[in-house]
Order: structure tokens, then C-alpha cells, then sequence
């Protein structure tokens, strides 16, 4: 009998509780583990330059219309947010953070991701058209800002004491180096960045766009000295630009770092027919997108018909052929969102796969691209 009534309160007790369950079903995005780190990020993840100022960009999201729109994507299971200090000058960080505040989110639920290296301009100095705000080489002859940038110690420190308080949190989930600084040695960066992980400030490091050299420069660095390593690399990475398959990508995948690549749509281009080309705000005002439709780049429409013409057959929209590839080579994409729809849209790739032939068919007609982000 004693056995009987154990048996009972044992299955009652290994039932799953009915909000473990609401929150499973609601969890509309795949967690993948950050390379061989114990991070574990939304896939996709919220990109935060779609965040902040239209006078910034036009096609940025203002306020009130970015701050629904995140909430949106963490409802459904995008907790990974990206961001850096340069977007909107601040104002991508700070609105990040007032709406995890402001929709009372767990800060302990929400996976920040931002970057330093670029100057963010004093506000009274700042002209919100201006785009990115000053560049190292100006930033070097100025007495405002020549410590202000790049990868020094002081650069550093100052750098993430202002993204903490822009979010309004105590500390930052990732923290990204947003490009390589030849002037400071490596490991005055490394030793710094450790720091701040020792200190509690930031969990885990990360970096983005650059050659590979200079990525196995700053690990090495971080490995002779026994400081912490980055465990993440954010670059450039799509079915139209893939020079990053030369080394980054396989360095990458031999050191255990997980890719997060940017512009994973090719700014949209990807998810898109040819005649629709310009038929958004932003692919008629981004750069990106005229790199990517560079007479020279005639391969690029070939792919783009390809990715087309494999959705058709399978009744899939564009996107989701573009990060069935993506998804197989990465841990994450970081992608603009511009509405709910195209959260959901990006959701509904979650598990699909083109078979070897569908891959092949559409790296075929690839050619080698100039080298685009790494400064």
C-alpha cells in the first residue's frame, strides 16, 4: 500500500508543471550553445542597429515603435538582443534597456550583447544625421575624444561604464570588440577585457569583423597570459558574401567559437525576388545593398534567383531557404527586424533543411568579393 501511494506522489511530482509548459510552447526559438561556451543564445538573434533614431538612419526604428516590437520578439522566444554603443550614438542601448524595465522583463531572462571600440559622441556635440558619429581618424586629433575610442585599457573601461548605464543593468552578457585596433598591443586589450569579467561587469567576450590574423593574434594573447578568451566572433557571413570561409570560418570552428554573422539576408537581398529590389527603405538608402548588387557582383543575382527558384519548389518564403544554409554553418543569425511579421517569418525557418544537392546548387555560381567590414 506504502508503495502504492509513493509511486502516486512520485508521478504527480514528476508531471511538468502546466507554466513550464506554457513557457516551452511560447519558446518559438531554437537555443543553441554559444561555440564551446556555456552561453546559450536565441536563434535567431534581435538585431539592436534597426534600434534607436530614424534620423540616424531612416529605416531605423524610433521608440515607439522598437520598444513593442523587442517585446514582441522576447514573447516568442528571442531573449538574445544585439546592440553596440555607436547605434543611434546610445540610443539603441538605452531603449533596449528601458524596455526590459518598462514591460518588467527579468533582466536574468534577456541576453545582452554590445560592442565597443567606436566613438559615441557627447550629446550636446552630436548631429543625429551625421550616421556614425566620428570616426578614429577624427577621433585622434580631437581633445574630446582622442581616448575615447578604440581598444586601450582606458578606452575600454570607459566604454563599458557608459553601456551600463545606458541599458541600466549591472552588467553586460556579452561583450564584443567591434573591430581590431593596431595601435594597442594585444594584450593590454585581452588583460583589460579580463578584467571586466573578473570584475562581474561582463559574463562572456566577443568580437566582430576583422581578419583572422588579428582574431588568433588577440586569443593568443589571451592564452599566454591565462586571461579570458573570446568565446563568440560576429562577422560578415551570407550566401553572397562568403570570404569568410577562406580562414575565420575555420578557425572558428576548429577553437570552439561560435559565429553570430551579420547582414545574414544581405540586407534583405536574400529574402527578396530580383524585381523586388529597392521596394523597402532600407534597400534603397544602405550601402550594403548596392555592394551587393555591384555590376561586378553578376554572381549575386544568379544566387538570388536560385534561393527563388528552390522556395518556389518548396513553398517556402525566400528567407527560409537562405537560413536553412546559414543556420547548418552558424550558431545564430543576428537579424534587423522591422515588424512582427517578419519576427514570425524568421521563427518558421526554425528546423528546415536543404538537402546537399539544394546547397551545392546554390554556392555554385559564387565568385570572390572584395573584402567589405573589417574597418
Amino acid at each position: 500500500m506504502a508503495t502504492k501511494q509513493w509511486a502516486s506522489k512520485a508521478s504527480k511530482f514528476l508531471e511538468v508543471p502546466e507554466t513550464l509548459r506554457t513557457s516551452v510552447k511560447a519558446s518559438r526559438a531554437e537555443y543553441r550553445q554559444l561555440g564551446t561556451s556555456g552561453l546559450r543564445v536565441s536563434n535567431p538573434i534581435f538585431g539592436g542597429l534597426q534600434v534607436g533614431s530614424s534620423q540616424w538612419f531612416p529605416w531605423v526604428l524610433d521608440e515607439d515603435k522598437a520598444k513593442p516590437l523587442l517585446k514582441a520578439a522576447y514573447d516568442r522566444g528571442i531573449n538574445t538582443w544585439d546592440t553596440a554603443n555607436i547605434y543611434s550614438n546610445g540610443l539603441s542601448e538605452r531603449i533596449m534597456g528601458k524596455t526590459i524595465r518598462e514591460y518588467n522583463i527579468p533582466r536574468r531572462k534577456v541576453v545582452l550583447m554590445t560592442k565597443c571600440y567606436r566613438v559615441v559622441c557627447d550629446e550636446e556635440n552630436y548631429d543625429p544625421g551625421s550616421g556614425i558619429a566620428m570616426l578614429g581618424g577624427y577621433a585622434e586629433q580631437s581633445k574630446d575624444y582622442v581616448n575615447a575610442w578604440g581598444l586601450s585599457r582606458g578606452a575600454i573601461f570607459n566604454a563599458v561604464e557608459a553601456s551600463l548605464e545606458r541599458l541600466g543593468t549591472p552588467y553586460i552578457d556579452l561583450l564584443q570588440i567591434h573591430r581590431f585596433d593596431e595601435n594597442v598591443p594585444p594584450e593590454e586589450t585581452m588583460q583589460a577585457l579580463h578584467d571586466l569579467v573578473k570584475m562581474g561587469k561582463v559574463r562572456y567576450l566577443g568580437a566582430s569583423s576583422m581578419w583572422a590574423y588579428q582574431f588568433a593574434i588577440l586569443q593568443h594573447a589571451a592564452e599566454k597570459y591565462g586571461l579570458t578568451k573570446f568565446v563568440s566572433m560576429q562577422n560578415h557571413y551570407n550566401l553572397l558574401y562568403r570570404e569568410e570561409e577562406r580562414e575565420m570560418v575555420k578557425f572558428c570552428n576548429r577553437s570552439g567559437v561560435g559565429m553570430v554573422p551579420w547582414a545574414p539576408l544581405a540586407s534583405g537581398q536574400l529574402a527578396r525576388p530580383l524585381s523586388s529590389n529597392g521596394s523597402t527603405l532600407r534597400s534603397r538608402v544602405n550601402k550594403n545593398g548596392a555592394f551587393y548588387y555591384d555590376e561586378k557582383n553578376t554572381d549575386s543575382q544568379v544566387i538570388i534567383s536560385r534561393v527563388q527558384e528552390i522556395a518556389e519548389k518548396r513553398g517556402w518564403p525566400m528567407s527560409h531557404v537562405t537560413l536553412a544554409w546559414l543556420n547548418r554553418r552558424v550558431t545564430s543569425p543576428i537579424i534587423g527586424f522591422s515588424s512582427v511579421e517578419r519576427i514570425d517569418d524568421a521563427l518558421a525557418a526554425r528546423g528546415k533543411l536543404l538537402t546537399p544537392e539544394e546547397e551545392a546548387y546554390l554556392e555554385e555560381p559564387y565568385r570572390p568579393k572584395s573584402i567589405q567590414g573589417h574597418c
